[in-house]
């Protein structure tokens, strides 16, 4: 119904309020817009698809130490080439079989790679082909695709991990969708040329910052295997996950210096968009870079971990622990897209964009805090409506920073904005994701060990973590069981705390923002 009233909203003709960025309206128009946000649909997809089937790929590869990477590698991957596929676009199946947990995970950062490029590649499409006026209404169709693909996700994992497809059909669905909206790319799909000057590929490939583009590859992945793999594989204080860190610290500087020198690029071509960040618009941006980052981050802490609460407290088969987080996205879909359609109203009565981040964040916050207080004796009711709550505030700002952005800045610089903003988005939900599978298998580990003593090994205590460990629960007293559910939800509450900071960043950025309204109409301004 949601997307029923989306299209209903799309306006295929032209207006007199703004000249027409596209060749093509009416019905054409809409299939194009699906088949783009199809792209955004399987992204996210991609993202949650192994939520509810991480016990299921634990189990059959025996590999717990290496169960964050699950979440982590397609994101990882996505964020660390952002910036490169933003440039790309101002110029220009692994996983089902894998045999090993190694294999997998490096499936799943392959399509990470894929993920970016798709996800730049409708952020620099819509941008092409939209007014800024009309553009708030198709990034809330944006966040819609967005989070149906993530509603869908831990769905359609469960649903095969139970099924006798196996999870492997899970990373293969891709196949399947991808062979329906290919024909629509090559015969309807508009194809603006943003270097129509640059005549031959060679040409627009040397306006790529291929160093710049290395050397945030090693900063960010070096960071991100420091913090999965610290206190699970290798102690914190070892001197493999200290020279982590400084490789990452190292690169990070090397970027810094490559970018500021231009070397091996120049001052158009190098890969941090300067031109934005120094700009007059350079505030709203980096604002904008912030909050969209604290909305991936109170985005996909709860997938992840919603599921696996009621997996533990409630015995759930992964559908039904699925199902579990339809209002928390329900309400996040709904309140973006009635979000994006409020910003872009013309009457520009509800643009002031100040408002919906300062209202979402103090939501987000609220929320985050109820769910910090759930106990493995809490009620369904409390954690739908705490997560519902949380989702509405997640929802008001997570996707407007693309808008408000791009609006803010020159037309001509879409890609780059929306590259960067971007890497904000995907950038949050890694660092998150990290930290939050960290902390939870760190703090589970621990507590479980004090429970249970030494009447258990470490491979029954990773199992337990993993969630596999259901018959190890049965052969336990009541009052033991009691204690070590108690424990685990306990290690669960923590990674909530990162939501609470996330919506209070927005919170206090919000009252950094200026007081405009940046999506009125020409119509409306002369009224």
């Amino acid at each position: 119904m949601t997307l029923v009233f989306w299209l209903l909203s799309l306006n295929p003709r032209e207006t007199v309020d703004a000249p027409s960025l596209r060749d093509i309206s009416g019905p054409r128009w809409v299939i194009v817009v699906l088949s783009i946000l199809s792209s955004t649909f399987l992204f996210a997809l991609d993202n949650t698809v192994v939520a509810d089937v991480q016990p299921r790929i634990v189990l059959q590869f025996a590999a717990v130490d290496k169960l964050a990477w699950l979440s982590v590698a397609f994101i990882m991957a996505a964020v660390s080439t952002n910036l490169l596929f933003g440039q790309l676009y101002s110029q220009l199946a692994v996983c089902g079989a894998a045999p090993n947990m190694d294999t997998l995970i490096v499936g799943r950062a392959l399509c990470g790679l894929g993920g970016s490029g798709m996800y730049l590649g409708v952020l620099s499409l819509i941008a092409a082909t939209t007014t800024v006026q009309e553009r708030p209404l198709y990034v809330g169709g944006i966040g819609l695709t967005w989070g149906l693909g993530t509603i869908l996700g831990p769905l359609v994992g469960g649903a095969f991990a139970e099924s006798a497809a196996t999870w492997r059909w899970a990373f293969y669905i891709n196949l399947v969708v991808g062979a329906v909206i290919i024909p629509i790319y090559f015969l309807l799909l508009p194809s603006p040329d943003p270097q129509p000057n640059a005549t031959t590929l060679r040409g627009r490939l040397r306006e790529i910052d291929f160093l710049g583009a290395a050397l945030m590859l090693g900063s960010i992945t070096t960071f991100v295997v420091a913090i999965n793999f610290g206190g699970t594989v290798y102690p914190w204080s070892s001197a493999l996950e200290i020279t982590l860190f400084l490789v990452s610290e190292a690169y990070t500087l090397l970027f810094g210096f490559q970018q500021w020198l231009c070397l091996c690029t120049t001052p158009t071509r190098r890969l941090l968009p300067m031109e934005i960040l120094t700009g007059e618009s350079a505030q709203t941006t980096l604002i904008m870079f912030c909050t969209t980052a604290a909305g991936g981050a109170g985005i996909f802490v709860p997938v992840y971990f919603i599921p696996l609460f009621f997996q533990f407290t409630r015995g759930d088969d992964p559908v039904r622990a699925a199902v579990r987080l339809l209002p928390f996205i329900l309400f996040g879909v709904v309140v973006t897209l009635g979000q994006g359609a409020l910003l872009s109203h013309k009457s520009g009565r509800f643009g002031l964009y100040m408002a919906w981040f300062l209202a979402g964040g103090v939501l987000a916050t609220v929320g985050g805090v109820l769910m910090y207080m759930v106990t493995a004796t809490s009620s369904d009711a409390w954690v739908c409506a705490s997560s519902s709550l949380l989702g509405a505030g997640v929802g008001m700002f997570s996707q407007a920073g693309f808008s408000v952005a791009q609006a803010s800045n020159d037309e001509a610089l879409g890609s780059k904005v929306a590259a960067f903003i971007a890497l904000g988005q995907t950038g949050g939900i890694t660092l998150s994701l990290a930290i939050a599978n960290s902390v939870f298998i760190n703090e589970a580990t621990r507590r479980l060990g004090k429970v249970l003593g030494g009447s258990v090994n470490k491979e029954q205590i990773d199992a337990a973590i993993a969630g596999i460990g259901s018959d190890f629960f049965e052969k336990m007293g009541p009052e033991t069981m009691v204690l070590v559910l108690d424990a685990v939800v306990e290690a669960m509450r923590k990674v909530y705390i990162l939501v609470i900071v996330a919506g209070a960043l927005v919170v206090a950025l919000s009252f950094w923002m200026r007081r405009e309204r940046l999506f009125i109409s020409a119509t409306a301004v002369g009224a």
